[in-house]
């Protein structure tokens, strides 16, 4: 059986379960009515035949509008499902190393890395520290940053190496951040017989 989602219920007061006894009330074209009775509201609403609607339960006093209040509902269940649908949801997937990790184990790390990456995934290394291997942190440090460098060209670091008891660790994230600061390269100049500088020709037959 196909499961179709419903519409969540009503977060909004309508029509008669409005209790304020005066509202700020906008028109169904959005025209600003101004300060009314609740009744007067009310009656305007049926007048539109369309529902009077709080859309701003704290203010003082409440606004309220007058429209199509199904149409709403489905409209902002659409915005929201569009919404949630929209949300990168990445998972982290951890690889780890060991501080005598042979050079070829770690490049076969790499290249895996590097695929989870390209599908969009966030990817974590991890590299455990056994017995007297915890008085070589930098080292294990410097391992790590090498493998980020290996990867520079499509991940950024998000979360920089950091011990986590006797394991350091180093998030990268997909996607290559720009540097601040960089410029666009200066365009040539020479100068005429007077010294005055002028743009450099690119045509070599002027």
């Amino acid at each position: 059986m196909r499961f179709i989602p419903q519409p969540p219920p009503d977060t909004h007061r309508i029509n008669r379960n409005i209790r304020a006894p005066q509202v700020r009330l906008i028109g169904p074209e959005g025209e600003q009515i101004g300060i009314v009775t609740i009744e007067e509201a009310l009656r305007r609403a049926q007048e539109a035949e369309l529902d009077l609607v709080e859309i701003a339960a704290t203010a003082q006093p409440p606004v309220c509008r007058i429209l199509n209040y199904g149409k709403f509902k489905y409209q902002q269940h659409k915005k929201e499902t569009e919404a949630r649908r929209k949300q990168s949801t990445t998972t982290v997937k951890e690889l780890r190393l060991g501080y005598r990790t042979s050079i070829g184990d770690v490049e076969r790390q790499i290249e895996r890395a590097r695929q989870f990456l390209g599908e969009g995934d966030r990817v974590k290394f991890t590299l455990r520290f056994r017995g007297r291997e915890m008085a070589y942190q930098d080292l294990g440090r410097q391992k790590l940053m090498r493998v980020c460098e290996a990867l520079q060209d499509i991940a950024s670091i998000e979360v920089a190496p950091k011990m986590e008891g006797r394991m350091m660790g180093v998030i990268l994230s997909p996607g290559v951040k720009k540097k601040p600061g960089a410029k666009a390269p200066a365009k040539e100049t020479s100068k005429d017989a007077g010294g005055e500088a002028r743009p450099a020709s690119t045509n070599p037959s002027s």
